[in-house]
């Protein structure tokens, strides 16, 4: 598999010269806005579902993940956001693991609702793969445990969602998709490298400003056994913690 991912890494970094267009506006996805050539501000946002607002602020009160070292490059993606807001930039975020089925999904889709509780305009939140496999069911049932509203709106080997964080805004896409799906940002964005295996094969992303590489613990390995509901819970969780320590730091920095 490392093969194949090499593979790939090494066809797209082929594609950089072409991939790095000029910024483009990405999907209005995310439910915030930009100010052309001035920092984002904070503006009026749907209110979350309860329950999601309830496991947020939770999280909130926990504190960040990990080692000092992890920390540290949850600080720097703070950072980056806090960079790219106030050039007056769409901060937009592309969570990378190998197939894009768990992880990197979870790290989307709780940032995305963690940007809104923290009142944090000017991000959008995608992600992506090396390979395009399908968001994994098991991760999908944990997203709806902490709260997020998931709704299947194409079946098969790829299926679609369309998720949506509370009973107003507008609503995300989620599948598994390659990082040259159209859907995904060409150029000007912070690639969020969430597994190991992905960050070593990929030490190149084109078209991205940054790279930073916060991974975490596959769920995945709990598959079929008693521990899977909760290891997949943990993530969850952890993932979130992370992303409302990240959305709010960065908020703070640029109100």
């Amino acid at each position: 598999m490392r093969h194949s991912i090499i593979a790939f890494c090494t066809f797209f970094a082929a594609l950089a010269a072409t991939a790095c267009s000029p910024r483009a506006e990405p999907p209005a996805t995310a439910g915030v806005t930009t100010r052309s050539g001035s920092a984002p501000r904070a503006e009026v946002v749907a209110p979350l579902f309860p329950a999601l607002e309830a496991k947020l602020s939770g999280w909130e009160g926990m504190g960040p993940s990990g080692t000092p070292e992890h920390r540290a490059k949850l600080e720097a993606l703070a950072a980056v956001i806090r960079e790219q807001r106030l050039a007056g930039h769409e901060a937009q975020l592309v969570f990378v693991c190998t197939h894009n089925s768990r992880r990197s999904q979870m790290a989307q889709l709780l940032m995305a609702a963690a940007a809104r509780r923290a009142g944090l305009s000017g991000v959008t939140t995608f992600s992506a793969g090396t390979e395009r496999t399908a968001f994994n069911p098991r991760a999908v049932a944990a997203l709806r445990r902490a709260g997020l509203a998931v709704e299947t709106t194409a079946a098969g080997d790829n299926p679609r969602y369309t998720v949506r964080l509370g009973d107003g805004g507008p609503a995300l896409s989620a599948f598994s998709k390659r990082l040259d799906d159209p859907e995904s940002p060409k150029a000007g964005f912070v690639a969020v490298m969430t597994c190991s295996q992905a960050d070593a094969a990929c030490p190149f992303v084109p078209g991205a400003d940054r790279r930073i590489a916060i991974p975490y613990d596959d769920p995945k390995v709990a598959d079929g056994t008693p521990e899977e509901t909760a290891r997949y819970d943990e993530r969850v969780e952890q993932i979130g913690r992370d992303m409302m320590w990240v959305a709010r730091a960065a908020a703070k920095q640029t109100h």
